[in-house]
């Protein structure tokens, strides 16, 4: 199905909810979607038994490569990290009150900014200024709480946060604020981190292009007239535009890797299970909450502070061992000898040749430093957006049955034609869907056997287009949605930890992205490696046109 907006939009989605007409538009996107291909996937790409739970297979103990220890990462990047601003903040050149006030002045620009870059969903300035001078307290009294005090961080309109509403994007979701923070906002604001508000995202977080008619959506900040990804859309440019070196995003199909990587920033899938979500919308067995970051020891700080012990209140949290020694920093002061990194050839062919080109010329960087690159085979990874695509939205529709049945009306129309054609999915093929997920887990846990990681392109091409019309009218692009996810769903699906750092740009300028998947709970390993091409200078955040800086 090609792209359609405006009345087509809606004309396709009366057609997928008619009786009469459903049968043929849902035959047309399962078949664009590789749906339907998965029905001839021999018998022995199936697992025999259906899984019992979603606990990520681990490949292997840990094994650490010969490496050289180098130096701390240098401070002064093209965007402000946490790290920055906490040696500011105790070298007593600013305040945390100071910078918070900097951040918030920063949100109000970019919201009367044409074209529009804001990035709130909601905000309680009041209590933004309350915990800064609580900060700023504590700062004075030298009792400091860490690598986040004082420091500036936004958080997805997905998790809860006190006193303020978890709308998920959507006019069908209750207004009330929330009275408790989840267990994310909880773990942050212990830490001392500023909560600047909630971000705005797609829809119940259903597409990765970052467009919602519900709300005023940023563009890509390095591109106007290009989208910025989704569904973490806020998150990732607030990150790109200075307003706070720490977002949080949740990802059930790339929606922390996806927007990381077109807005030129850096990002982490954490294993399934070592975040917890308790406190938030998220539910189903692919969706993972996690940072997006300035650089890559942001997004260990946030794991350190989140994610370092079990959550009572998420069982799924249990599955975690405990973090390496010296936490999830424990490796970015590695070298790459020794490393080896698995390359997947049959997806890489799927990439476009400027994604492919960026994304190899960094990869022969790390190879010139001593790691191997590696062929692997994993026969099912083809089929993991397909495979992906009838887990989620099943899942979805379950877990939001009322809405949909009693609310579907306030929906967008984009959103809807999607639910549309998930709920003509049968559970055979759900249940089909897991078998085959079942198999390409095992798969992959075969390839990390051998591997230390594997290296795949962020996404298959580049930022789909977002015109004025389109932020009026909304508009429906499987093709675009299909281009975005290819390389995503791997790491959703296995529940691996899955980073992608900025590498270079296409040729309109548009940040590209490369990621690494590692073994379960590894991070440490994934973010050691991202760090090295951000320190050896081929993986760098790009500072977008009027990005803001909090120190002045």
């Amino acid at each position: 199905m090609p792209r359609i907006s405006g009345r087509a939009l809606t004309a396709a989605r009366v057609a997928a909810e008619s009786p009469v007409t459903a049968g043929a538009v849902r035959a047309a996107l399962k078949g664009g979607l590789g749906i339907t291909a998965l029905q001839r996937l021999p018998l022995g790409a199936r697992a025999a038994p259906l899984p019992s739970d979603h606990r990520p297979l681990q490949a292997r103990a840990s094994r650490a490569p010969e490496n050289e220890e180098f130096a701390p990462p240098a401070a002064g990047g093209p965007l402000r990290t946490a790290a920055d601003i906490q040696q500011a903040l105790r070298e007593g050149r600013v305040s945390p009150v100071e910078v918070t006030e900097r951040a918030l002045a920063a949100l109000e620009a970019l919201r009367g900014r044409r074209p529009s870059m804001n990035v709130l969903a909601a905000s309680d300035v009041d209590d933004v200024r309350a915990q800064a001078a609580a900060s700023a307290a504590r700062y004075a009294a030298g009792a400091a709480r860490g690598a986040l005090d004082g420091v500036p961080v936004l958080i997805k309109d997905e998790l809860d946060v006190a006193g303020l509403p978890t709308r998920q994007g959507s006019r069908c979701t209750p207004e009330a604020p929330k009275e408790r923070d989840g267990t994310v906002a909880a773990r942050l604001r212990g830490a001392g981190a500023v909560i600047l508000g909630k971000t705005v995202m797609t829809e119940w977080g259903m597409s990765p292009i970052g467009a919602n008619v519900n709300l005023v959506m940023p563009r890509n900040p390095h591109h106007p007239e290009r989208a910025a990804g989704g569904s973490s859309t806020g998150s990732a440019v607030g990150v790109a535009l200075g307003v706070a070196p720490l977002a949080v995003g949740t990802d059930a199909g790339g929606s922390i890797r996806l927007p990381a990587s077109l807005c030129g920033v850096f990002g982490i899938k954490p294993t399934y299970g070592r975040v917890s979500s308790k406190g938030s919308l998220i539910g189903g067995s692919v969706t993972h909450a996690g940072p997006i970051g300035a650089s890559v020891a942001d997004l260990a700080a946030f794991l350190d502070a989140v994610a370092s012990t079990v959550d009572p209140e998420d069982p799924t949290t249990r599955w975690a061992p405990p973090p390496p020694r010296g936490g999830f920093s424990a490796r970015l002061r590695a070298g790459v000898r020794g490393l080896r990194i698995g390359v997947i050839d049959a997806e890489w062919r799927d990439a476009s040749s400027e994604v492919a080109s960026v994304c190899w010329q960094a990869l022969h960087a790390l190879e010139r430093e001593g790691a191997e690159i590696v062929r692997v085979l994993v026969p099912l990874s083809r089929s993991a957006p397909a495979i992906g695509y009838v887990t989620v939205v099943p899942e979805v529709l379950a877990e939001r049955q009322e809405d949909w049945l009693e609310r579907r009306e306030v929906l967008t129309d984009d959103l809807r034609l999607t639910l549309a054609v998930g709920s003509g999915l049968t559970a055979l093929e759900y249940l089909d869907g897991q078998r085959l997920r079942t198999r390409l887990r095992e798969q992959v846990a075969a390839a990390l056997r051998e591997v230390d990681v594997l290296a795949l392109p962020t996404m298959g091409g580049g930022a789909p287009r977002y015109t004025d019309a389109d932020v009026r009218e909304g508009f429906g692009d499987p093709a675009a949605i299909d281009a975005l996810c290819r390389f995503a769903f791997l790491g959703n699906l296995t529940g691996l930890p899955a980073g992608t750092a900025p590498v270079g740009v296409d040729g309109e300028g548009v940040p590209v992205g490369l990621q690494f998947m590692g073994d379960a709970w590894d991070e440490a390993g994934v973010l050691g490696v991202m760090e090295y091409l951000s320190r050896a200078g081929i993986a760098t955040p790009l500072r977008a046109p009027g990005a803001v800086d909090l120190l002045g």
